[in-house]
């Protein structure tokens, strides 16, 4: 755990796709990772209880990457850096929308 003052993950692609898959997502790292945990529209963000502290970004990225490997979006998304302490789950090049 690190000092931070939030972590933000990007899921707007995400949900335009799989807007279901968003709640899995949250009940899944809610699962896993014990802090405070907002979902918005656009975006989950991790924001540090009393002692301040929220999970690590690489850490946060293994999960997401988990949780794609789980819900079988793997060859659909996946996980890139954004600006400082952002994470964008980001629909791979060349992918067709599965509709």
């Amino acid at each position: 755990m690190k000092t931070l003052s939030s972590i933000v993950i990007d899921i707007s692609e995400l949900r335009d796709a799989y807007s279901e898959e968003v709640k899995e997502l949250e009940k899944f790292l809610k699962e896993k990772i014990k802090t405070k945990i907002d979902v918005a529209d656009r975006e989950i963000i991790f924001k540090p209880e009393e002692k301040g502290e929220v999970p690590q970004k690489d850490h946060l990225r293994v999960l997401l990457k988990k949780y794609l490997h789980k819900a079988d979006l793997r060859e659909e998304f996946r996980v890139i850096a954004g600006k400082e302490n952002t994470l964008i789950v980001k629909r791979r090049k060349g992918v067709e929308e599965a509709e």
